[in-house]
């Protein structure tokens, strides 16, 4: 199938990676932050253990950049989350929360600093670009915020680092967990970080000139032949194995911080102020009326995940729903994410969810469901 065949017009942007991901055998694409993204590499569960075993390359040039600079850059970049930023250093990067006047989240992205007063910031799915200009504009502070010509692609897995190695040499192998460092591979430029959406090992390369994307995709192909290394897509099974949000399923703008156990992201007594401090403030004081949890699904392996958001009951009521489900080929169990109400987040709990094929039993479990210390990602 030639990329031609993809003829959607020009309103949903490809990336700099798109031809060589349908060259490399991309079957289907979804859209995110109005970018094609490959979601479709032939079987998932391949992708998978590709991902746990080896390694994947991943196009998420979808993860758009908002870079933000000028002399008040720190202080604007505090002002949008919740966590904090006073003793993030050069090269760290963070994940972060960016809330709403509400204390809804608008995003879970991850936080980079280039430089004092440099920052991206890596995105999920939603707007950030038009929400921080939008915030500058009565903010008074002086900063420049635009998307700059920045694709990351995620290389996770075991193997990762070797591959690396084999791309950069030895001192990469330094780089420890959320750190980044600016690299040139030939002639092409590149932000490195030891980031990803996988739980593994990985890598996000940021490539700083999209004409480069065919050539960088190719070289790290080429390199990674001899490790194993597969073209894959971010692995739904292993980030919900992972516990790992998706933005627009596990969170949106009436999901706080609180709801989804992410008290860690917020520092409400810190002095600067940020967007929904009031409100935190308030949620923190007053409880929460639901809670995120994890659940084990009964029954037969699903066949992918869940393409709608499936009923939980308890007793006859609905009691919450399932935002992510997938089954696990290696827990060789139905695994999910589900918001329900805090008297039936108690662990061990028995209640009821409605597949598309019928009601069945689901157990509340902790998550995430492996690795839960993250040592795979951080070793």
């Amino acid at each position: 199938m030639h990329a031609d065949d993809f003829g959607f017009g020009t309103q949903i942007r490809k990336s700099p990676y798109f031809d060589a991901t349908v060259r490399w055998g991309a079957k289907g694409f979804s859209v995110y932050n109005h970018m094609y993204i490959p979601r479709d590499f032939g079987d998932p569960e391949q992708n998978f253990w590709s991902l746990v075993n080896d390694a994947i390359l991943c196009d998420v040039a979808v993860e758009r950049q908002v870079e933000i600079t000028g002399p008040d850059a720190a202080k604007f970049v505090q002002m949008m989350t919740p966590r904090d930023l006073s003793k993030m250093a050069v090269g760290q990067c963070k994940y972060i929360l960016i809330t709403n006047a509400e204390g809804g989240i608008l995003n879970d992205p991850i936080l980079l600093r280039l430089a004092e007063n440099h920052f991206w910031i890596s995105l999920a799915d939603s707007d950030i670009l038009l929400w921080a200009q939008g915030l500058a504009v009565h903010s008074g502070m002086d900063v420049s915020i635009c998307e700059p010509d920045v694709s990351p692609l995620q290389l996770q897995g075991p193997k990762s680092g070797e591959i690396m190695r084999a791309l950069f040499g030895d001192d990469i192998m330094d780089l420890k967990y959320y750190w980044m460092r600016e690299v040139d591979l030939d002639g092409i430029p590149l932000i490195v970080s030891r980031t990803g959406w996988s739980s593994e090992l990985g890598y996000e390369l940021y490539l700083r000139d999209g004409s480069k994307g065919d050539a960088l995709w190719e070289r790290i192909m080429a390199t990674g032949m001899e490790f194993g290394l597969k073209p894959g897509h971010t692995s739904s099974i292993r980030r919900i194995e992972g516990g790992m949000l998706s933005y627009h399923a596990d969170a949106d703008i009436n999901t706080n911080p609180f709801e989804l156990g992410l008290d860690r992201l917020c520092n409400l007594d810190m002095e600067a102020d940020f967007v929904g401090k009031a409100a935190l403030k308030r949620i923190r004081e007053e409880g929460v009326t639901r809670k995120q949890i994890g659940l084990i699904i009964d029954g037969e392996p699903l066949k992918g995940p869940n393409t709608t958001f499936w009923p939980v009951s308890h007793g006859g009521e609905e009691v919450g729903k399932v935002t992510s489900a997938v089954y696990s080929p290696r827990l060789e169990k139905n695994i999910a994410l589900a918001m329900v109400s805090v008297d039936h987040a108690h662990l061990g709990m028995q209640l009821e969810v409605v597949l598309p094929a019928g009601p069945t039993t689901a157990t509340v479990v902790e998550r995430p469901f492996f690795d839960p210390k993250k040592s795979l990602a951080a070793a």
